[in-house]
């Protein structure tokens, strides 16, 4: 019961930590997959109960998160608000795992747990993620539990912690080899009970497969998802380049690679005798904990290169606590001070990462670009509700949702939308100059000012052969294509948003955002369904 109550109270000082640095972000509404399918799911379950929603298309994701979600908001009430707080509760449990797990790795050191604590925390990946509603955070907390149960020899609690990650996202099922593995390696200690209890974390994930096809048909996603996520990347040469992507994402992407030398030199450093006398127990720990981590990084790296239509490093966040522990455990090796400063280093260059983008393209939802995203599309929002003159409003999804649904809290009201694809020149090729009257162009995809791609055509050409690459259409092409007038530009941190109106505009032509404040929005609910992915006769979502 004490050890209940101390890890109720870190919980609770890891969360007010984590909602003061979150502050300015509480308040935002939702953001990308979020408002495609996340919350439209979790409203589905909150209004009607519905483990598999209807309101837009079943993706297969096991509902653990969904019924959180809706959970929290029949406590708490239905706002963004809560969203984020009860988001940012599983991230303050996560550090709190993590921190178990440390401590238990190398009792004799609460410094290192504080710093591999510390790094995760500050992580721009983990930062970001932590109040956005999305499944993956959810799966490396239950799988940061479950590898602390079974490196204390809990099957029991290891079966709990490991179906809870299965069913807070499915792809966690490869949790269970690596532990099969870590079984087989100790097998003198395993009894045939603890063999069992190793294998139940699979039972939810069939109950959950049988459930959901006796629902829609398909054991997991639907037509379009398994073709997106699934046939569609099962190439070799597809393979091996995302799993190059996914070794860059974990070992240098966002300061990574200042992690990755730190650690290589403590590695080094390890290895010398004078490094190395650590009792036989400390080592035998030790070796555990990295056997167990490398099987898990292996099983998800094998795994994420072969299935996923976007190769999203937030996948990958159910690895990075044992990563972080693991790197912070040799670096301790080297001299304190040495590192501690290398440490320091790492931890400042993740603060910086939050605000600063790399200079490829990469996934908004990285750092606190998100946020920007959300802002200029509130602005956007405001101006086609409240200034623009009414008409029907041709983009692409997100923004299309955005504007539809006044629950997501970009509108108070649901505006005309004509949905495209993308901004591609293939995405816009069908349409007719007379089925839009306002046009909602965005920077969907972050390009940094240089034209990297178009620097390294040779990687362009591998975008477009493997990863369905294609560039989106100039300003000036899609002006003169359909003789648009410009009404409206927002920029941030080399974001855009850039509003015409068709065949000549009835409102004077405004530049940048000048004197353009969004008028609070007050999130509504209402009870309406979302708009699926193809309710307005557009093209299908992929949600991922």
């Amino acid at each position: 019961m004490r050890r209940f109550f101390r890890t109720a109270l870190d919980i609770l000082a890891a969360f007010l930590i984590l909602v003061i640095l979150h502050a300015p972000l509480l308040k935002l509404p939702y953001f990308w997959d979020e408002a495609g399918y996340y919350i439209p799911a979790a409203l589905d379950f909150y209004r009607h109960g519905y483990l598999i929603p209807r309101a837009t298309l079943p993706t297969g994701h096991t509902p653990l998160v969904i019924v959180y979600l809706g959970a929290a908001w029949h406590l708490l009430g239905f706002s963004s608000r809560v969203t984020r707080a009860t988001m940012i509760l599983v991230a303050a449990s996560a550090l709190v795992a993590l921190h178990r797990l440390a401590r238990w790795v190398a009792p004799e050191s609460r410094e290192l747990a504080l710093w591999s604590v510390a790094l995760l925390a500050l992580c721009p990946l983990f930062f970001a993620q932590s109040s956005l509603a999305h499944l993956d955070l959810a799966a490396a907390l239950w799988t940061t539990a479950a590898v602390l149960a079974l490196l204390e020899q809990r099957p029991a609690a290891f079966a709990l912690a490991a179906g809870l990650a299965v069913l807070a996202k499915e792809t966690a099922v490869v949790l269970l080899p690596a532990a099969w593995l870590f079984a087989a390696r100790r097998a003198r200690e395993r009894r045939f009970t603890a063999w069992i209890l190793l294998a139940l974390p699979v039972l939810p994930l069939l109950a959950w497969s049988a459930y959901y096809h006796s629902v829609t048909g398909y054991w997991t996603g639907n037509a379009q998802y398994l073709q997106y996520n699934l046939y569609s990347t099962l190439n070799p040469g597809r393979i091996l380049l995302s799993l190059a992507r996914r070794l860059y994402q974990v070992f240098a992407g966002g300061f990574h690679w200042l992690l990755t030398a730190a650690a290589i030199l403590g590695w080094r450093a390890a290895r010398k005798p004078e490094r190395s006398a650590a009792g036989a127990e400390h080592r035998s720990a030790l070796g555990d904990f990295y056997f167990l981590t490398a099987a898990l990084a292996v099983a998800y790296l094998a795994l994420l290169s072969a299935v996923g239509g976007a190769v999203l490093p937030r996948y990958l966040l159910p690895v990075f606590p044992v990563l972080y522990l693991s790197a912070a455990l040799l670096v301790w090796n080297l001299p304190r001070r040495r590192a501690r400063t290398g440490l320091a280093a790492v931890a400042l260059g993740f603060v910086g990462s939050w605000f600063l983008n790399p200079p490829y393209p990469f996934p908004f939802e990285d750092n606190l670009a998100y946020a920007d995203f959300i802002r200029l599309h509130q602005q956007a929002a405001w101006f086609l509700e409240h200034r623009a003159p009414p008409g029907r409003i041709l983009t692409a999804w997100p923004a299309s949702d955005e504007l539809r649904e006044p629950t997501l809290g970009y509108v108070g009201r649901p505006l005309a939308v004509v949905c495209v694809e993308g901004f591609a020149a293939r995405d816009l090729a069908p349409v007719a100059a007379d089925s839009f009257d306002l046009v909602y162009f965005y920077s969907r995809h972050w390009q940094p000012p240089d034209g990297w791609l178009g620097r390294f055509p040779a990687l362009a050409d591998l975008e477009r052969r493997y990863f369905d690459y294609a560039p989106e259409v100039s300003a000036p092409d899609l002006e003169a294509r359909y003789r648009l007038r410009l009404l409206a530009h927002f920029e941030r941190r080399g974001q855009w948003v850039r509003i015409y109106a068709a065949g000549g505009g009835r409102i004077p032509a405004l530049s940048g955002a000048a004197g353009l404040r969004p008028i609070p929005l007050r999130l509504r609910f209402e009870h309406q369904t979302m708009s699926g992915p193809s309710a307005d006769g557009g093209p299908a979502k992929q949600h991922r």
